[in-house]
C-alpha cells in the first residue's frame, strides 16, 4: 500500500481528539476504543478522571512538584558541539531525557498516570514493557506510591533486558513472563489487556501513545513537558525555535512529547524515525525490520483496542517484526502519529541496526553520551538530516533515554571478545 499524505493548512482543530479519535470523520480517522464490554466502564471512569483533572490547578501543582522534586525536570537541552562541528553542517541540538530518574522518558506518563490512579482510588497497576524503561518507571511510582505493581513482559525481551528486569524486582514488582507467539511486546500488551478485562478494577498503565481511548491523549499530555521545555530552552539559549524536530517512534509517547508543542509552527518540520533492522527494501525483509510505514508495508487495520497503522498481511494478521532496539519492535505506531503522517503533517523514514550502533558509538565519543539504543535511531536521522542543511538551521534530536541496559546486547552486535569473555567467566 502506498501513501501519498497530502499538504493542508494548519488548524489547531486538526490536532485535537474528537469524538476518541484524531481526524475524527475523515478517510485520515485513527484511534477510538475498540475494546470488549467488560472494560467499557473502567475506560470511560478513566477518560472522566482525565477530562476532570487534566487542567485542575492542584492536579497540576502536585504534578509540577513531582517532576521537579522526584523526575528531576527540567531534563537538559544539549548543544552538541563536537558533533556540529564534525558534520560542518546544522547546529545540533539533543533533548536528554535520558536524565530523568529511572533514565528515561517513560517516567514522565508513569508519574502522571500514578497521580490518576491515586485519585480513582486504586491499590493494583498492571503495565507492559519491551525494552523494560517503561516496567522500571512503573514499578518506581508505584513503589513510591505503594500500589502494587504487575509488569507482562515477552521471554525474549526478558532475557534482553534482565538487568532492567532485576531492577523491577528490587522495586517490588512482579514480573510475568509471556511466552505465546513471538513472546516480544505485541504479546506482552495482549496479556496485560488480558488481566485488565480479568481484573477491570486495576488500573492498566499504558506504556506508549497508542491502545483505546483516552490512553493516546493521556500519553501526548503526559508527556508534551518534553517539547513545553524544548520550546523555551532554544528560546531563551539562541532566540529562535528548532528547524526540524527528530524523535524515534515506536508507539510513539517520546516522539509526540516532542512534538507537540510544534504541531502548529509550519517553519518547524517533524521527522519520526522506525527501527530499518536489518533493512526494510532487501528482498525478503519482512520480520527484519519494524518499520511500518517507510517500509511501504502498514496497512490500516484495528489492534489491541485501536485503529491505526500495523504491519499486516493481507488477511489482517501482524506480521514479524524484529530490531536491536526492543522498544521500537512493535507492528503499530500510535493513532496521533499515523494521522499526523496520513495529513503531511510528520515526515517518517528508518534507521538500520548498523547505522543505530554507529551512531552511539558517534555520540559516545564525540558528546560523552551513552544513550539507548532506540535514541541512537533518532541521532542516526539527525545527523544526515544536518549535512544536508546549512549551519543556521538548528536540527532538535530527543534522546528518549540512556543506555545502560543495553550494554550486554551492544558488547554482543559489537562483538567484544573481551566483554563476552567476562561475562561467562563473572561469578555471583
Amino acid at each position: 500500500m502506498t501513501f501519498n499524505p497530502q499538504k493542508i493548512e494548519l488548524d489547531a482543530k486538526l490536532f485535537q481528539n474528537q469524538n476518541g479519535y484524531y481526524g475524527y470523520g475523515t478517510e485520515n480517522e485513527f484511534g477510538g476504543r475498540f475494546v470488549p464490554e467488560i472494560l467499557l466502564p473502567a475506560l470511560q471512569e478513566l477518560e472522566s478522571i482525565f477530562n476532570k483533572y487534566k487542567e485542575d490547578p492542584d492536579f497540576e501543582t502536585e504534578l509540577l512538584m513531582y517532576q521537579k522534586d522526584f523526575i528531576g525536570r527540567p531534563s537538559p537541552l544539549i548543544f552538541a558541539e563536537n558533533l556540529t562541528k564534525s558534520i560542518n553542517g546544522a547546529q545540533i541540538y539533543l533533548k536528554n531525557e535520558g536524565n530523568n530518574l529511572t533514565g528515561s522518558h517513560k517516567i514522565n506518563h508513569c508519574l502522571y498516570q500514578v497521580l490518576l490512579a491515586k485519585r480513582m482510588g486504586k491499590k493494583r497497576v498492571i503495565c507492559e514493557t519491551g525494552a523494560g524503561q517503561h516496567g522500571v518507571a512503573t514499578a518506581t511510582v508505584c513503589a513510591k506510591f505503594g500500589l502494587e505493581c504487575f509488569v507482562y513482559i515477552g521471554q525474549n525481551d526478558l532475557e534482553r533486558q534482565y538487568s532492567n528486569v532485576f531492577l523491577m524486582k528490587q522495586l517490588g514488582a512482579k514480573i510475568i513472563s509471556v511466552t505465546v507467539g513471538r513472546a516480544g511486546l505485541s504479546e506482552a500488551v495482549d496479556a496485560a489487556l488480558g488481566d485488565f478485562i480479568t481484573n477491570p478494577d486495576s488500573y492498566y498503565m499504558l506504556g506508549s501513545a497508542l491502545g483505546p481511548t483516552p490512553y493516546p491523549e493521556i500519553i501526548r499530555e503526559a508527556q508534551s513537558i518534553i517539547s513545553k521545555e524544548s520550546r523555551y530552552q532554544l528560546q531563551e539559549r539562541i532566540g529562535k525555535l528548532p528547524d526540524i524536530v527528530i524523535a524515534c517512534i515506536g508507539g510513539g509517547s517520546n516522539a509526540i512529547g516532542a512534538f507537540n508543542e510544534y504541531l502548529m509552527e509550519e517553519k518547524v518540520k517533524l521527522l519520526g524515525v522506525e527501527a530499518g533492522g536489518m533493512g526494510v527494501f532487501e528482498a525478503g525483509s519482512i520480520g527484519k525490520h519494524a518499520s511500518r510505514i517507510h517500509s511501504g508495508l502498514a496497512r490500516k487495520g484495528i489492534m489491541q483496542g485501536f485503529k491505526s497503522l500495523f504491519l499486516l498481511d493481507e488477511n489482517g494478521m501482524s506480521l514479524p517484526s524484529s530490531t536491536i532496539a526492543v522498544g521500537l519492535n512493535y507492528p503499530g505506531i500510535g493513532p496521533i502519529h499515523a494521522y499526523l503522517y496520513e495529513i503531511g503533517r510528520l515526515e517518517i523514514t528508518s534507521v538500520t541496526n548498523v547505522q543505530a550502533i554507529e551512531a552511539f558509538q558517534e555520540i559516545a565519543q564525540k558528546e560523552g553520551l551513552l544513550i539507548a539504543l532506540e535514541s541512537a535511531h533518532a541521532i542516526s536521522a539527525g545527523i544526515a538530516r544536518a549535512k544536508e542543511l546549512t549551519k543556521d538551521k538548528v536540527v532538535l534530536i530527543n534522546v528518549s533515554g540512556r543506555g545502560d541496559n543495553y550494554i550486554f546486547n551492544l558488547a554482543k552486535s559489537l562483538k567484544d571478545k573481551e566483554f563476552e569473555s567476562f561475562c561467562n567467566e563473572f561469578k555471583l
